[in-house]
């Protein structure tokens, strides 16, 4: 695989959407197989002068935690290389202490702490005390979780989708759905990583970039959620809208196809470096 060329990302900032997929166990895979993808990517972003953003939560056992152990790989400029974004919903009910610990992620990155309507709350300990607050309304927190993603979508430069949920999740929609969604509205690349399964395949499905048949069905799955429908139906009206450009990725559909199926990080990776580049050259 070749790397693009240093500097071809400079002042690209590349969205990384990734939650647990339900299929891992059925495509026999596991759990190290995302971190290894997440990794490829990492390194493709990060070697070519962009840089990373992550809409999650700061827990430990998150991605964003392996993300920050990611990037002690790389040298470090004037810029973080990776910016977290914290909704409202994740970060409202804790403590001063709590958050101010949380937000200790090293010079490599920067957390920008939203509130309910999206916007970057300049100083976030300010005001909070010793006890933590309740936790907001699934209402509440669906909406703060839409404008957290509209906030990304509006700061980044392309985006990518690998596994998702599809059930258990807090938005209207299914948050990779959502992610997908906004990328389409607002014309932003989207690239689609289909092979650990998970929502991605619901959206490249609903896409009919492919028609992911090398995922078996599921006999024991869920009744699903009429939120999945939701997401998928809305997925399926912005394919048949007359204004319907494609994933404007670079990547022909042969090569998107392609992306859908793999779960070899290396072609991942080359798929990205393929479809970046061209969008690269094609600014120039």
């Amino acid at each position: 695989m070749s790397l693009l060329p240093p500097c071809a990302l400079k002042g690209q900032t590349v969205a990384v959407s990734v939650s647990n997929s339900p299929d891992l166990a059925r495509l026999g895979l596991m759990e190290s197989h995302v971190n290894v993808i997440l990794g490829e990517i990492t390194r493709t972003v990060l070697a070519s002068g962009g840089t990373l953003a992550y809409g999650g939560h700061l827990r430990p056992d998150g991605y964003t935690t392996f993300l920050l152990s990611e990037l002690r790989r790389y040298e470090q400029g004037s810029e973080p290389l990776l910016t977290v974004y914290l909704s409202w919903s994740e970060h409202q009910h804790m403590t001063h202490d709590e958050l101010a610990e949380r937000l200790s992620v090293g010079s490599w990155a920067r957390v920008l702490c939203l509130d309910s309507d999206g916007q970057v709350i300049p100083d976030p300990l300010a005001g909070r005390g010793t006890q933590p607050s309740p936790a907001l309304a699934p209402e509440a927190a669906a909406r703060a979780l839409t404008a957290m993603r509209k906030a990304m979508a509006q700061g980044t430069n392309a985006r990518i989708l690998l596994g998702g949920k599809r059930s258990h999740f807090s938005g209207t929609v299914p948050g990779l759905m959502e992610e997908a969604l906004l990328s389409l509205e607002s014309s932003t690349p989207l690239f689609l990583v289909g092979g650990l399964g998970g929502v991605t395949v619901d959206v490249l499905r609903a896409l009919r970039v492919d028609t992911c048949d090398w995922l078996p069905p599921d006999p024991g799955a869920e009744p699903e959620d009429p939120r999945l429908v939701q997401g998928r139906r809305l997925l399926m009206a912005a394919r048949e809208d007359s204004r319907w450009a494609g994933l404007r990725n670079g990547l022909s559909t042969e090569e998107n196809r392609r992306l859908a199926a793999t779960h070899r990080p290396a072609e991942i990776a080359a798929l990205l470096v393929l479809g970046l580049s061209r969008i690269a050259t094609a600014q120039e």
